[in-house]
């Protein structure tokens, strides 16, 4: 059976993807910060009959990079390596007049640097198994958007790398991809006064185009959940 690794995986789109390739058969190894809400999820996930590792941690700690990718070995992986986890940054969005530099700092620290040393750790047995490689994006990636600056910023330095792997690392598939709205709780904090109800869940879109693109396995490159389901 094939093996994931799933980061962000106790919550939104995440988790409903972590669901989604357990139905199918997948085993995974799933990471979040909070180790409670992780062990529900992976809980949830035990009647499927597939092997879950949850581990709690946070990605730019070398060492929890390290153990998601030795318990992604254990079970024979990884084939696909899922760059979920992230931060949105300060809340509510602040534009660049007003943005904290060391936020910046710190907000490139997780949504890049740590994603980067993932994807080297997880590399050799990636190359082993032809693997794919998936980090999550954002149309604040492409467009300018107010008070999205710092966020944008490091989905756009996200997607260059993605780009940059799928160049250097032709037996794999190396992809950009950007979800659209979702009604998520990251969603929420960029809009904390709004209702975000109206946005879809991750389950009724961002995972059934996802889960098209990993099957049809175009050339690596940056997709769009909407352009994936259109007709």
């Amino acid at each position: 059976m094939p093996v994931a690794i799933v980061t962000g995986a106790s919550r939104g789109f995440g988790r409903a993807l972590a669901t989604d390739l357990a139905k199918d058969g997948w085993h995974l190894v799933l990471d979040a910060r909070g180790a409670e809400a992780l062990a529900v999820a992976a809980y949830e996930l035990q009647p499927l009959g597939i092997e879950v590792r949850a581990l709690a941690g946070d990605v730019v700690h070398p060492g929890h990079r390290s153990r998601l990718v030795d318990e992604a070995r254990r079970l024979g992986g990884p084939d696909l390596l899922v760059l979920n986890a992230g931060a949105l940054g300060p809340s509510p969005l602040p534009t660049l007049d007003t943005l904290d530099p060391g936020a910046l700092a710190d907000l490139l620290a997780v949504n890049v640097v740590s994603q980067l040393a993932l994807v080297q750790a997880a590399l050799p047995a990636l190359r082993r198994a032809r693997g794919t490689v998936v980090a999550l994006s954002s149309d604040a990636a492409v467009e300018g958007y107010q008070g999205w600056g710092a966020y944008g910023a490091t989905k756009a330095a996200l997607d260059t790398l993605m780009a940059v792997l799928g160049a250097e690392e032709p037996g794999l598939s190396a992809y950009a991809f950007d979800p659209g709205d979702m009604r998520t709780d990251m969603h929420q904090a960029a809009f904390p006064d709004e209702d975000i109800s109206d946005r879809p869940e991750p389950e009724a879109a961002a995972v059934p185009a996802l889960r098209r693109l990993l099957e049809e396995a175009p050339p690596s490159g940056r997709y769009r959940a909407a352009a994936l389901l259109a007709p």
